[in-house]
């Protein structure tokens, strides 16, 4: 099944362009998430409809729990109880670095798939841009046809059984979940090759740079970074994924190279937008999306959901001095005023981070790092890339790669 999900993925004859797999998106030589530095994909029938948000990777989601509100359980890779929701005034805890169990009580949104948890298997997700009008564009309809004359038909039906030859959807989900199966079984999603691992198991050492930005990223009054991009084996002695799974509201400038953006009325809240009803049940978390891995990050040219940002040094910079100078990422109003926060409404602000650190220093005060302590978060950051990337696997019909052809 994974083999045929491999062929599905480089499959551009399932997308309503005809020009689009999966890979086009996902590239394999960038490990699995989008290459170039454009906010969003560009997808569509015609190739030219602006995606929602910035294209995260597929590497590391193998130990993605379902999507769940309830109980900070720190370094666990397991799904928490879930409770009742506070409709308003919720008020996030502290997370340290150095102690990520003391916020087990806080009541919090974690797991799922998609920048807001939307869906709980890697089988749902393939669906998504699949049928998404802004990306591949596809139809129930035309996938049911590709999949009945495409080279791998026979080998899915085999495995499809009877049921697949008789029903359309059933043989669609089995070609989705074909697809996850591919995406958990292939090394080259989750290699744990870089030179972090290769340090964890006393095989390679760090540079005095590199180890400088280790001690920051964990230092809970400095970068602080390990609170939520946890950096440590697993009480079940599994390596770390660098993301907690939960969900933070950071404030993140409004990026206005998305046409939607442009529109006043257009929000893009996150977690709470996951559910038709989510403004009101889910009030207390609008305005956050999921944390990801940072596994690969040094590769990457687009940052945060809406892809605002396009370095690790800008990345660094507004967690460093948001608040400090505001006037680095966020417009000025006519009358002069900086528009903090300008892409969350302002009855929603209470869910932003502003007491863990490096967000906890306001206007006057030194900032949690300097700037060559930011660039030595970097160069740990560096350390995180894995050691290979797969080569693209060639389309099942035409013989080409899975990336994007426009002409």
């Amino acid at each position: 099944m994974a083999q045929i999900g491999r062929m599905l993925f480089y499959d551009r004859a399932l997308s309503g362009s005809g020009k689009l797999s999966c890979a086009s998106c996902h590239d394999p030589a960038n490990h699995y998430g989008p290459t170039g530095d454009a906010s969003v994909f560009e997808g569509g029938a015609d190739l030219h409809r602006q995606g929602r948000r910035a294209i995260p990777t597929l590497t590391y989601l193998e130990r993605m729990p379902p999507f769940s509100i309830g109980p900070d359980l720190g370094d666990d890779d397991v799904a928490p109880r879930v409770i009742s929701v506070p409709s308003t005034g919720n008020r996030r805890g502290s997370k340290s670095a150095t102690d990520t169990a003391s916020s087990a009580a806080h009541i919090v949104p974690q797991g799922g798939f998609f920048w807001d948890g939307r869906v709980d298997t890697l089988q749902q997700q393939a669906g998504g841009p699949l049928f998404d009008r802004d990306e591949m564009a596809s139809t129930p309809e035309r996938v049911t046809a590709r999949l009945n004359m495409a080279p791998y038909r026979e080998a899915l039906l085999a495995l499809a059984g009877a049921r697949g030859e008789t029903n359309p959807a059933f043989l669609r989900e089995e070609a989705l979940f074909a697809i996850g199966r591919y995406e958990l079984e292939d090394r080259h999603f989750h290699e744990y090759s870089s030179r972090f691992d290769a340090w964890l198991e006393g095989k390679a050492r760090f540079t005095p740079l590199e180890r400088e930005g280790y001690l920051l990223f964990n230092d809970p009054r400095k970068g602080n970074c390990a609170a939520c991009h946890l950096d440590h084996i697993t009480r079940d002695g599994l390596p770390p994924l660098f993301t907690d799974h939960q969900y933070e509201a950071l404030g993140a400038p409004r990026n206005m190279a998305i046409s939607r953006n442009a529109v006043a009325s257009y929000d893009d809240l996150g977690v709470c937008d996951s559910r038709p009803d989510g403004r009101k049940a889910f009030a207390a978390y609008c305005g956050m999306f999921v944390t990801p891995t940072l596994r690969n990050v040094a590769t990457r040219h687009v940052f945060f959901h809406n892809g605002v940002f396009h370095t690790l040094e800008a990345v660094l910079d507004f967690y460093v001095l948001r608040d400090l100078q505001p006037e680095k990422f966020y417009p000025r109003a006519p009358d002069g005023n900086i528009e903090v926060y300008d892409d969350i409404p302002e009855k929603y602000r209470s869910n932003l981070d502003t007491i863990d650190a490096p967000f906890d220093r306001r206007r006057g005060e030194t900032p949690a790092l300097t700037e060559s302590e930011r660039r030595a978060i970097i160069a740990f950051l560096g350390t995180l890339t894995d050691a290979d990337a797969p080569a693209p696997a060639a389309d099942a019909v035409t013989g080409q790669t899975g990336k994007r052809q426009d002409g």
